[in-house]
This record gives structure tokens, C-alpha cells and sequence, in this order.
């Protein structure tokens, strides 16, 4: 995950942390922690009412994740250092592949949010200078908006929208390496996985977004810190993301383990 929104000028003000994008950050954190425990509690030790709870949170996932794609993006567009960035993430995300496949691999993580994350580094980092030039626009964002809708079905078998579907090629689906596209076979599996295809349009609009950060047009309040808690977990959001599951995993294990003593 990247780092918190820098220091920023308007008119040759200097305007300060965007604390909005922190707390916003932190926000989506706090809810992927929610998301996770109530997956442990139901999957790795087969408790009911961590199934029911992961049932009723599993409708938000894809918004609360997008939200934190969305705000990479928007600091992805602020930083001058996103190859250096995403290489370094790209050895983060890949030492979570290999623990998860040594400690627990009925849930290897092979491209979850951190490959993801580090590929869209890399490939803006590859292309900023290119976008700058364009500059804002808002046909850019409505190119990014059709992108994701377009592609949002690839992990079905097609591309389109609603009836307007036109179905990709079998022999597509039996190749094991396009799964970073959203492409996959019957026997892929991550316990985590957010594909190059659609996510990568929530990545792209967001560095969009982030030139009106780095002119300082975000509004007033979003320069003000409101929830300092949410903002501190949006700060460190890498570290979180690291920890939370072998806390989870191991504070679950510890209660069930106390219940089976005393029961």
C-alpha cells in the first residue's frame, strides 16, 4: 500500500497533509480487518456465525476495496518515485506468497491487493511523464469508468454490459498464466485476488483525480484531520495489512482454544 498524501501547494500555499485521504485509507482498512476476521472465524475454523457475518459484510468488499484502489491511485499521481515504489511492494506482496504457501497453502495469497497494487506502480510509473502532458480530463474518467464496466465480467467468460456481452474464447480460460488479468482456470485459486482487469480502471481514475490533490483543488476540509485514529491506520496501511491476519488468526486460536478448556 502506498504512502500517505505529501505535502501540497495552491497558489504557492502551502495547503499540508490531505488528512481526508489518510482517514478515507484507514477507513477501508478497518473494513478489509472486519472483512478478514469474520473469513477466519468462518473458513479456517468453522464457526457459524462467522459465516453469517461474512455473508452479510460480503456485499460492501468490493466498495471498500475500490475505495482504497480509488486513494492509491490519487497517491500514486503524487509521488515522484512509483517504479521505486512498486518494485519494492512487488517483494512485499511476493514474500506474501511464499509464507501463505509454506504456513497455510489452502489459502496461498498469488496475486492479491499488494501484486496488484505494485503492478499499477510500476505501469504508471512507466507512463506519468506521458500523463501529465494529457492533463485532466473528464473524458479520461469516463474512459476509465466504461473500462471497468466493460471488463468487470472477464472472471465470467466475457466482456460488455447487461445484453451487450460478447463471450471470450474458452481456450482462453485453460491457460494458467493470465491469471493477473482476471483470466483463470477451474483450478486457480488465492485467497485473495484482485485482478489487473477491472480493478485497473479504479487505479487509473483515481491518479486522475490526484492532479486536482496536486494543485491543492481538494476542499478546504479535506486538509483538516477529523478521525485522528482512521487517519494513523491510513499512515500505515502496509504494516496493517502485513500484521492483521496472523493476529486474527492467532487471537482466534488462542479463544477457541481457552473455550475447549473450560468447556
Amino acid at each position: 500500500m502506498p504512502e500517505s498524501m505529501p505535502v501540497l501547494r495552491s497558489g504557492g500555499i502551502r495547503r499540508g497533509r490531505i488528512h481526508f485521504m489518510d482517514e478515507l485509507r484507514g477507513f477501508a482498512v478497518l473494513c478489509m480487518i472486519f472483512y478478514h476476521a469474520f473469513y477466519t472465524l468462518a473458513y479456517l475454523f468453522s464457526i457459524d456465525w462467522g459465516l453469517i457475518l461474512l455473508r452479510f459484510f460480503m456485499p460492501a468488499e468490493p466498495w471498500f476495496a475500490g475505495l482504497f484502489i480509488f486513494i492509491s491511485g490519487i497517491s500514486s499521481d503524487l509521488s515522484r518515485s512509483n517504479l521505486k515504489r512498486g518494485f519494492k511492494l512487488l517483494a512485499v506482496a511476493l514474500a506474501v506468497t511464499v509464507v501463505t504457501a509454506l504456513a497455510v497453502p489452502e489459502e496461498i495469497i498469488v496475486f492479491g491487493i499488494l501484486h496488484f497494487l505494485s503492478i499499477c506502480m510500476i505501469l504508471f510509473g512507466l507512463i506519468k511523464r506521458g500523463t501529465d502532458r494529457l492533463g485532466f480530463s473528464w473524458i479520461w474518467v469516463i474512459v476509465c469508468v466504461l473500462g471497468y464496466l466493460l471488463t468487470m465480467g472477464i472472471g465470467s467468460g466475457y466482456l460488455g454490459i447487461g445484453p451487450f456481452r460478447w463471450m471470450l474464447p474458452e481456450v482462453l480460460y485453460q491457460q494458467e498464466w493470465l491469471f493477473p488479468l482476471g483470466i483463470t482456470t477451474s483450478t486457480f485459486r488465492s485467497a485473495d485476488y484482485f485482478p489487473l482487469l477491472p480493478w485497473i480502471f479504479v487505479f487509473f481514475a483515481g491518479t486522475l483525480f490526484g492532479r486536482f490533490a496536486a494543485d491543492g483543488r481538494f476542499p478546504a476540509f479535506t486538509y483538516r484531520s477529523h478521525i485522528p485514529p482512521l487517519s494513523w491506520m491510513g499512515r500505515h496501511a502496509l504494516i496493517l495489512y502485513i500484521v492483521h491476519q496472523p493476529v486474527i488468526y492467532g487471537i482466534a486460536w488462542l479463544v477457541m482454544w481457552l473455550i475447549g478448556q473450560f468447556s
